[in-house]
């Protein structure tokens, strides 16, 4: 079991969540929480963005170092799916900057952890977000879609 199974919600349905997916990128830090050893998150191709790891740490997941810009930019141009940014606020913070958020998906989970990760790093500049949709559930965990 991943480290971090126990804060993921049991009744939200990452399997059928991720099938819009078909790429996972995640920062170092949010990859070493999730992670199952060197196992793709989620089953999905995943790349990991860092500038500690070395591309030959892993065997089963693919290491991004300073050449990210053009690796995102490569997934984006590529056919299929949507890309998941999976955690990652360094990671988040740079992609936006460099315009390759598309989408922000925000999901409210009530847990407080009391730590972790946060969504955007400091420092960041104000990212203007437009709501596009939002989805309440029954469960207290409503998701809301916004465009940079």
């Amino acid at each position: 079991m991943p480290p971090a199974a126990y804060l993921v919600d049991p009744e939200i349905d990452f399997r059928e969540m991720i099938g819009e997916f078909d790429t996972l990128l995640a920062g170092r830090r949010s990859f070493e929480v999730a992670a199952d050893g060197d196992q793709p998150l989620m089953g999905l191709p995943t790349y990991v963005f860092s500038r500690t790891l070395r591309r030959g740490d892993y065997r089963n997941v693919i290491v991004v170092g300073e050449d990210w810009r053009s690796v995102v930019q490569s997934l984006r141009e590529g056919k299929g799916k949507d890309i998941w940014l999976f955690g990652g606020g360094v990671l988040f913070r740079s992609l936006a900057k460099a315009g390759l958020v598309d989408t922000v998906e925000v999901a409210v989970i009530p847990t407080i952890l009391g730590g972790g990760i946060p969504l955007v790093a400091e420092p960041a500049a104000r990212i203007p977000l437009t709501l596009t949709d939002q989805k309440p559930t029954t469960r207290p965990a409503p998701s809301s879609w916004c465009t940079p």
